[in-house]
């Protein structure tokens, strides 16, 4: 009869490399607790990683640069995923992401409508914000991270060269979902965000 740590195991082994898992995917083979010991078990030898408290993965390696840990946001579209909930980067990390800002922010802030908390990385923190459902509206991956990184900048502090930079990459979002998220903006940063699907139809 297989033990726990063999069912753990060869479950981890059939996904590929650098998938996480989370504690509750093995409890068919037996309770929360039995499962966290034969996880932590697995740990100690080395056969997966923990990522964080209650999440592991069997880590990619690369013969350059090593064992390649799981991206932050990866970790917290795991996370949005298995609670079913949305989750919009916000703040420094929506500037970082949209080429904004070079720098990489030590916690990695999320709005959600799953539960508002904070996942431990070491030195670096998830932080999931409870917000209402219409902040989440946004439909286009791009523009719905324009409207947050736009807000972070703030209407009287925004640059000419930022502007620009936020156009060029709306043009690259789907003209469809562009003009859905639009009309979630504040005005100032719609008539922003116009100016991308006017320079789309004249192109």
């Amino acid at each position: 009869m297989q033990s726990i740590d063999d069912k753990v195991i060869l479950k981890i082994k059939k996904a590929k490399r650098g998938s996480l898992f989370f504690t509750e995917d093995f409890l068919s083979f037996g309770s929360a607790k039995a499962v966290a010991k034969a996880l932590e078990r697995l740990v100690i030898k080395e056969m997966i990683s923990r990522v964080a408290r209650g999440i592991y993965a069997r880590l990619e390696t690369d013969p350059v640069f090593g064992v390649l840990k799981p991206s932050t946001e990866a970790i917290a579209q795991a996370i949005a995923k298995r609670d079913k909930a949305r989750i919009i980067p916000t703040g420094s990390l929506a500037l970082n992401a949209l080429g904004l800002s070079t720098q990489i922010p030590m916690n990695a802030v999320y709005l959600t409508d799953g539960a508002a908390r904070k996942i431990d990385l070491g030195k670096r923190k998830i932080i999931f914000k409870k917000t209402s459902p219409k902040n989440l509206s946004a439909i286009g991956q791009i523009s719905s991270l324009v409207i947050q990184a736009a807000r972070e900048i703030g209407k009287d502090h925004i640059s000419e060269n930022e502007k620009q930079i936020i156009i060029d990459r709306l043009k690259n979002e789907d003209p469809y979902r562009l003009e859905h998220d639009i009309k979630l903006a504040p005005e100032w940063i719609r008539i922003i965000m116009r100016q991308a699907l006017k320079k789309d139809t004249d192109e």
